[in-house]
């Protein structure tokens, strides 16, 4: 009979495998603990901080047998920070985790039988690609602090330098911690509690890769925000500066941004480009984090759509239009089916300053329209799906069986509601042909995928 763990034992076990966030998965007999910053194939000493009935957690105490992967991470604040999970990982075994990570969800969620993943689409520069980041500011017995938030938990790491950044958030959050300190402006978060009446929230920087343009929002809890002039002169020494904003939050919630914005300089949106297209980026504007890697991903999923110029593409959570537009290229007509109206309107003057004419814009649920289309005598031959974390509605996978377009392309951000809606697909007559991983996410757990599944004709 095995001896069961408890509490502070310190032990030797040889690691497995590897949890969907990246932590090493060691077995005392057939006991799994999950722990942060080990890797599959070593050995190591840990010690136990939470034994559960089935499974507990643990704490690396020392490496004893290392990965070839292991590398030292380049970032001081890598263990107290939560926003990278794997930087100890060298680029290989980054990517080989997620593409393990994309199959193990289609076989073992979705049930599927398709085991011909494709390796990972990497970057040869695995830094610097974030062109948002929403940094939360406060203050720590009285010094004040910007960075992000340790793991698990709202205490913020203060930080000078984030490596996956783009080097002109580090300057904005350089000027910003010198305006806030030189003149004592109060925060909204004070150690790890709350101050309603503090003034700072967040700030959330949005760089153009493409055109240079930068945006800077600064999240307070009211609009007299004294020293603006200050702020603003500092940050107008930037390269490529181009608007600040006020973004007015008085709610007691974790959500970011609140609903009204002050313009401070400048305008309400920049601009950058994917390919051969260029979007507008308003404070609220939903584009992927990572512009290089984007446009891999949607070069991918046109060529998964197999698209002669003869088509009508159903494109369902189009949100600003991105990928309708990035179809529209080779596409007879596209429909982009979102929910959100802002997002609808953003959409809409993306196609009109691209002068795209191809593609028309609808608001309304995804599963909803596209039976509506259909009652029209309107039938996709090509559906594109680009669902958020939590992945497609039920009732739209049912609808897409209904309406029976040849092909299904699906952009993933999370492999586990990727392997859910490829069962339900499968069960309504889909197969899966390819799957190819996207790394838009360098030195975190976070993966895209592609999938492109075909009717099965009976």
């Amino acid at each position: 009979m095995e001896k069961m763990m408890k509490k502070n034992d310190e032990l030797v076990l040889e690691f497995v495998d590897q949890g969907h966030q990246g932590e090493g998965i060691g077995k005392s007999g057939h006991y799994p603990l999950f722990v942060d910053y080990a890797l599959p194939g070593e050995k190591a000493l840990v010690k136990v901080l939470k034994a559960n009935k089935n499974y507990g957690f643990g704490k690396l105490l020392e490496v004893l047998e290392k990965s070839p992967h292991r590398v030292d991470p380049p970032c001081p604040y890598y263990e107290q920070c939560g926003g990278c999970h794997l930087m100890h990982v060298d680029g290989e075994g980054q990517r080989s985790f997620k593409k393990k990570r994309v199959s193990d969800a289609l076989t073992r969620i979705g049930k599927s039988t398709f085991d011909q993943v494709e390796d990972t689409v990497g970057m040869e520069v695995p830094y610097a690609y974030r062109n948002k980041v929403q940094i939360p500011l406060g203050r720590v017995q009285g010094k004040f602090v910007a960075g992000f938030y340790a793991k698990r938990s709202h205490r913020i790491i203060d930080i000078e330098k984030c490596m996956v950044q783009h080097p002109q958030g580090d300057a904005v959050l350089g000027i910003l911690r010198l305006w806030a300190e030189k003149f004592q402006l109060s925060t909204y978060q004070e150690d790890q509690g709350v101050n309603p009446k503090g003034l700072l929230r967040h700030v959330m920087v949005r760089k153009g890769f493409h055109t240079g343009d930068l945006m800077v929002v600064l999240v307070v809890t009211n609009k007299d925000v004294p020293h603006l002039e200050e702020l603003l002169q500092e940050l107008k020494g930037l390269e490529g500066f181009q608007s600040l904003l006020l973004n007015i939050n008085k709610e007691e919630t974790n959500v970011v941004l609140g609903k009204e914005n002050m313009i401070i300089y400048g305008k309400e949106a920049i601009h950058d480009t994917i390919g051969p297209f260029t979007f507008k980026i308003s404070p609220y504007s939903f584009f992927q984090v990572n512009p290089k890697q984007t446009e891999v991903m949607y070069e991918k999923a046109m060529a998964y759509a197999g698209l002669t110029g003869e088509e009508t593409v159903f494109d369902c959570y189009s949100g600003a239009g991105t990928i309708s537009l990035f179809l529209s290229q080779k596409a007879k007509k596209v429909y982009g089916i979102e929910v959100v109206k802002e997002a609808v309107a953003d959409a809409k003057e993306n196609a009109k300053i691209n002068e795209v004419e191809n593609v028309e814009f609808l608001l309304g649920k995804s599963e909803e329209v596209i039976l509506e289309l259909m009652n029209q005598g309107i039938y996709a031959d090509v559906v594109v799906v680009d669902p958020p974390r939590k992945g497609c509605d039920p009732i739209l996978l049912e609808a897409i069986g209904e309406i029976k377009p040849k092909r299904l392309v699906y952009v993933s951000c999370d492999p586990g509601s990727l392997g859910r809606d490829v069962g339900i697909m499968e069960s309504l007559g889909y197969q899966v042909e390819k799957v190819t991983p996207v790394d838009n996410f360098p030195q975190s757990f976070h993966v895209e995928t592609v999938v492109l599944m075909s009717r099965v004709e009976k």
